[in-house]
């Protein structure tokens, strides 16, 4: 009998403290993700960090971002920087921007979560071939809200310009290549020289302001860009096509200056003087770099991220902004050589080195250069 009260008293008990049904909390929303699509998505989704690894300036080999939004609206006024724009709705018309290589990696994206445009074009995609395809479905909104770059077009800058809308136009070049041409209405602050120049940027710090350097290959504006973003600006934005694009576009390109190298300020050895002063040309520094590349040293001077996806081999790398602390290191016994993507950065060490260190052999090249990992590349003189 007791046994059986016993089992009553603890069933009761086990009753009483079970929370009623009614009472439980209802499951909160589950935000769509890679293992909950929607219906019609592509199969394929990938999130923030895996578009941040593989989407950079410059712009990662063998990866291609696509902006699947229309151009006016939404794309120019701010997309991620180094992105495509392929409108859903052109896709069929601009099938031709897309890459030959069917096995390069396409990563599409629109305007979030409730955006199809990007699935729709991935589907397309797919269809002619295409075998890398992702989809970057929280997309723009994702990306902003988590404070990553974002860039504007040319066609934005020329908007804000007819509206008249106050914002700064940054060139982050050095002043020896922005002296040669800049986009109408720009202020040059050479990016090894900002913090010097904090006086020229807008008090308001709500003021838009836009940087821009040489190109996708130039990361000066970049590092810019994030220097006003930790002074407190709030609508900081990159034009990473830049000059070149602008000068393309409107054909403003400038003729370079004819050499006026006096004799006794010709490079040493083999190396021939080039256009700009202190440059020497591309044939000249293969031939010595070929035949006796112990005669020059060569000094990479972009950032160490830069150097370590791609350099030419025996390149010793001292990026820009740390050369002036370093310049009494430079040897005074064979000529320097400095070298970078543009022809920017390896210009304005070229400058500085003239400034601080006169006694040194200093000279640049002044091209557009490509390096790969496996020590090659391609450089074209300006």
């Amino acid at each position: 009998m007791k046994l059986h009260r016993l089992a009553l008293a603890l069933a009761l008990a086990t009753i009483c403290a079970a929370p009623p049904v009614m009472a439980q909390a209802a499951a909160p929303a589950t935000t769509p993700s890679a293992t909950q699509p929607k219906e019609g998505w592509y199969r394929a989704i990938v999130d923030t960090a895996f578009v941040r690894a593989n989407v950079d300036i410059p712009p990662k080999k063998g990866v291609m971002l696509i902006d699947s939004r229309p151009a006016a609206r939404q794309y120019d006024p701010g997309h991620i920087p180094g992105a495509l724009n392929i409108p859903d709705t052109q896709f069929e018309k601009m099938t031709a921007r897309l890459p030959a290589d069917k096995g390069t990696l396409l990563i599409f994206y629109c305007g979030g979560y409730e955006c199809m445009l990007s699935h729709n074009s991935a589907f397309k995609a797919e269809k002619l071939g295409y075998t890398q395809i992702k989809v970057y479905a929280a997309g723009m909104p994702e990306w902003k809200t988590a404070g990553h770059p974002v860039s504007v077009s040319l066609a934005h800058i020329r908007k804000l310009g007819e509206d008249k809308t106050p914002f700064a136009l940054i060139d982050a070049r050095p002043k020896r290549v922005a002296d040669k041409g800049m986009i109408p209405g720009a202020i040059n602050i050479p990016d090894t020289e900002f913090d010097k120049q904090l006086a020229r940027l807008p008090t308001n710090k709500a003021t838009p302001l836009i940087f821009y350097c040489g190109g996708l290959e130039c990361v000066l504006s970049d590092k810019s860009a994030d220097k006003a973003r930790a002074l407190g600006y709030t609508a900081v934005f990159t034009y990473p096509p830049g000059y070149p694009e602008w000068e393309a576009v409107t054909g403003s390109a400038q003729a370079a200056p004819a050499a006026t190298h006096a004799a006794a300020a010709a490079p040493a050895a083999a190396l021939v003087p080039g256009k700009e002063k202190g440059s020497v040309t591309v044939a000249s520094f293969e031939q010595v770099w070929k035949t006796n590349p112990g005669s020059v040293m060569l000094i990479d001077v972009r950032d160490a991220k830069e150097f370590a996806g791609g350099a030419i081999k025996g390149a010793v790398n001292l990026p820009i902004n740390d050369l002036e602390k370093k310049v009494g290191t430079l040897p005074l016994d064979k000529p320097v050589v400095f070298i970078c993507g543009t022809g920017a950065r390896s210009g304005e060490a070229y400058d500085m080195v003239k400034l601080y260190r006169a006694e040194v052999q200093a000279f640049f090249i002044d091209a557009e250069a490509k390096f790969m990992a496996d020590g090659g590349y391609t450089m074209k003189q300006k």
